[in-house]
């Protein structure tokens, strides 16, 4: 393979990856959070430490995880190397079901912000045609290569910082200025331990995502030292701008102005800024739910082509174009993610709707405790690093696993759960379709 090859290859470079994991978790749900955070006060700000520093701790394992075992498809690459195929397969299966699912809740949420720019978009009929169009118009950007797909990531991660640092901004100037009274006090005898605990829990769902540069690491420049670092600094980087701007807004404004708000930055910049900034919010969520498509998009057609090319799914899954994207896998998964969105096109389906998203996060959780726990195996297996520090990240990310499973509800739980079940049949009849072959 010439150097021009192995370039074309691996198209994605740190900055690349970056944007992947700091685009994919900074969607629109922070827009709506501080609505939810501001009766929980200063608890809030505690939780936030929390959860941060939790998702450090998973991401420092995904990090070594992806040092020791440089493979794409990520979470499913480490659960297959610690546990065998079926355990990865598993893993695999429920993870990929996850990201269509919850990319039509993203692409939904895009079209919200939409109509609120442009009514018409918001009308029966209408909403659904625009959120299909917008699917397959980053499923096509992906198809036509990594680096396209990846250039798309980088601006549309600035397009969505740049509002969040400047609310950052105008919180300092308004403090400097006018000093820390206007910020709500600190009471002792209001800080608790259940309202930390809802906190953290309310925190936790603007983290998800932030293993996803370990999904196409094939496409990733020296995957061993970039994905880490991508993790690492964009979990972290995600973390602290949660941290200060959902912090300022439930800190500076009125809870009963906060609490009841569906715009929460909006209020925050027409009180502190004195100008109506509702379109501009509406505008900034569009661009940050469409910022998370296109790295999502991404993703859910890498994890089933890294299985196809393991034999542990269909051949033509793994199927590549020309420039190295896996077509097949981006026109199937992109299929099933519009007819996600066809059955939730009636409001009768609404219900059905909130369930795909309660199984899109508990999955989740229940793979960050299986990668940390294959983490574990690995390591006793002299395939990760045996040091004290490490010992006690992985501890800490394994508790924190199990904390947020704990506090997602045994609904949830108990669907991850089936949902992991239910891909071993699957696994069963296509190890009995391939007959003897092996395995690569």
């Amino acid at each position: 393979m010439t150097q021009d090859t192995a370039e074309a290859s691996r198209p994605m470079g740190f900055w690349m990856a970056l944007a992947l994991v700091m685009g994919s978790m900074i969607g629109s749900g922070v827009f709506l959070l501080p609505a939810s955070l501001a009766p929980l006060g200063w608890n809030s700000v505690i939780g936030w430490l929390i959860t941060v520093a939790g998702a450090l701790c998973v991401a420092a394992v995904f990090g070594a995880l992806s040092k020791a075992l440089p493979k794409a498809g990520g979470p499913y690459a480490y659960t297959r190397a610690a546990f065998g195929d079926g355990a990865g397969f598993a893993i695999a299966w429920a993870y990929w079901i996850s990201m269509w699912v919850g990319n039509a809740a993203i692409a939904t949420a895009a079209v919200s912000y939409l109509s609120q720019l442009f009514p018409v978009v918001g009308t029966h009929g209408i909403s659904s045609a625009v959120t299909i169009a917008i699917i397959w118009a980053f499923t096509l950007i992906n198809i036509r290569g990594t680096k396209l797909a990846g250039q798309v990531q980088i601006v549309w991660t600035i397009a969505k910082l740049l509002p969040l640092v400047a609310v950052i901004g105008l919180a300092a100037y308004v403090l400097a200025t006018q000093g820390t009274a206007l910020v709500r006090p600190f009471v002792a005898a209001d800080i608790s331990a259940t309202s930390i605990s809802t906190a953290t829990i309310l925190t936790l769902w603007a983290m998800l995502g932030l293993e996803l540069a370990t999904v196409p690491a094939d496409k990733v420049q020296d995957p061993e030292r970039t994905i880490n670092r991508a993790t690492l600094f964009g979990t972290a980087g995600a973390g602290v701008i949660y941290i200060l701007v959902c912090s300022a807004v439930v800190l500076m404004l009125p809870v009963a102005i906060t609490s009841e708000s569906a715009a929460p930055f909006a209020d925050f910049v027409n009180v502190y800024a004195g100008t109506n900034a509702g379109t501009a919010i509406a505008a900034v969520g569009a661009i940050s739910a469409l910022g998370a498509l296109n790295g999502w998009i991404m993703c859910q057609a890498e994890m089933p082509a890294a299985l196809a090319r393991d034999g542990l799914f269909p051949r033509f899954m793994g199927k590549e174009s020309a420039n190295g994207t896996p077509r097949n896998a981006h026109l199937f998964t992109s299929t099933l993610l519009t007819l996600v969105i066809l059955m939730n096109s009636s409001r009768s389906m609404s219900s059905m709707f909130e369930f795909l998203i309660l199984l899109t996060t508990a999955i989740v959780l229940v793979m960050y405790f299986g990668c940390a726990a294959a983490a574990f195996r690995l390591m006793t297996k002299g395939q990760l690093p045996v040091t004290a520090g490490f010992k006690v990240i992985l501890l800490l990310a394994a508790i924190y696993s199990c904390w947020t499973i704990y506090g997602a509800g045994a609904e949830a739980l108990i669907w991850g759960v089936v949902l992991l079940l239910a891909g071993f049949p699957v696994f069963w009849l296509l190890k009995l379709a391939r007959g003897s072959k092996p395995i690569s």
